[in-house]
Parts: structure tokens; C-alpha cells; sequence
């Protein structure tokens, strides 16, 4: 099979007129950051876009206890089964038997996030009935190698910190 090429024409056969449009929005771009009127750059770990985030942007994942420092995960595994790159694993256990709430039945024994294969969908946001995890507007998430890109539940509860409100598994009319 033959492709067959347009013709040029004399114009664009000299390359003169891309090379001068080249330049010229060269030439403008100078021009503004030499008078400071159009700087595009960010000089990122001095400057940060934190304050310019929008209301609706979604960041990392993290995990939250309530006022009274209990956790609110009880580990119904809907995050990790709705996860579209499987970033969530999640092992659950049961709470001992004398803890006044034994009533949820179980707690996370593990609750693992892949950073590294999160795609910040904020599914497992929504899915979570019970407000345990949640989107963070964090945009540095920076590991050396893959095993520092695992958050663990340790490390997803001292990022989440504490959410107050209230947390319907400990609701006593529930």
C-alpha cells in the first residue's frame, strides 16, 4: 500500500515562517518574564499550591478516629472491594470480647493503601458507610521505593488524625 503525501507549497518548503512563529512566541514569552507579568513558574518545594487547591480536590487517602480516639473503620472491606487498581487491602479481626462495643463485630487487623497504585478516584470515600476514610488535599506523596509508597494503618491514622461528628457504629440507638 502507497501513501501518498500532499504536496508542499513554496512556503512551506522554506521552513521560514514556522521558524519565525517559533520565535516569536519566544520572543513574548521573554518579554513577560522580564517585566513580571506572566510568570507560569512554580518554584515547587519553596512554593506550594496549597492555598490555591480548589474545594473539590482529591488527595490522598487517609484513615480517621473519632473525638474520643477510637477508630471508625469496621472493616466491611467495601473501600477495598470497590477499589478500581486494588490500592486497598484490608484484613479484619474481631474485637475482644470484654470491649464495650463489641457490638461492630470487627476492627482492622490491616489496613494497607498502595500509594503508588492509588488513582484518587475518592470511590473508597464514598462507599465507606461509616466516614472512616477519607480524601486529603495532599498532593506530596513521595516514597524512595515501592515500599515506602505503602501507607500502613499507623501511618494512614497519624496523616487522617481526627474527624468529629458523629460516627454512626458508635451510635447508641444503632
Amino acid at each position: 500500500m502507497i501513501v501518498d503525501r500532499r504536496k508542499l507549497n513554496w512556503t512551506e518548503r522554506l521552513y521560514f515562517p514556522a521558524i519565525l512563529q517559533g520565535l516569536a512566541i519566544t520572543w513574548k514569552h521573554f518579554k513577560k518574564s522580564l517585566f513580571g507579568k506572566g510568570i507560569i513558574t512554580m518554584q515547587y518545594p519553596e512554593e506550594k499550591w496549597d492555598a490555591r487547591l480548589p474545594e473539590w480536590y482529591r488527595g490522598a487517602p487517609t484513615l480517621v478516629k473519632d473525638e474520643h480516639g477510637r477508630e471508625r473503620c469496621v472493616s466491611c472491606q467495601l473501600c477495598e472491594f470497590i477499589c478500581p487498581p486494588r490500592a486497598i487491602t484490608i484484613q479484619p479481626m474481631e474485637i475482644s470480647e470484654g470491649d464495650p462495643w463489641r457490638k461492630v463485630e470487627k476492627e482492622p487487623r490491616i489496613f494497607d493503601i498502595d500509594m503508588a497504585r492509588c488513582i484518587y478516584c475518592g470511590l473508597c470515600e464514598e462507599v465507606c458507610p461509616e466516614q472512616a476514610i477519607f480524601l486529603r488535599k495532599d498532593y506530596s506523596v513521595i516514597g524512595l521505593d515501592r515500599s515506602q509508597m505503602v501507607h500502613h494503618k499507623e501511618k494512614l491514622y497519624e496523616m487522617g488524625g481526627v474527624m468529629t461528628g458523629l460516627v454512626f457504629k458508635w451510635n447508641e440507638k444503632k
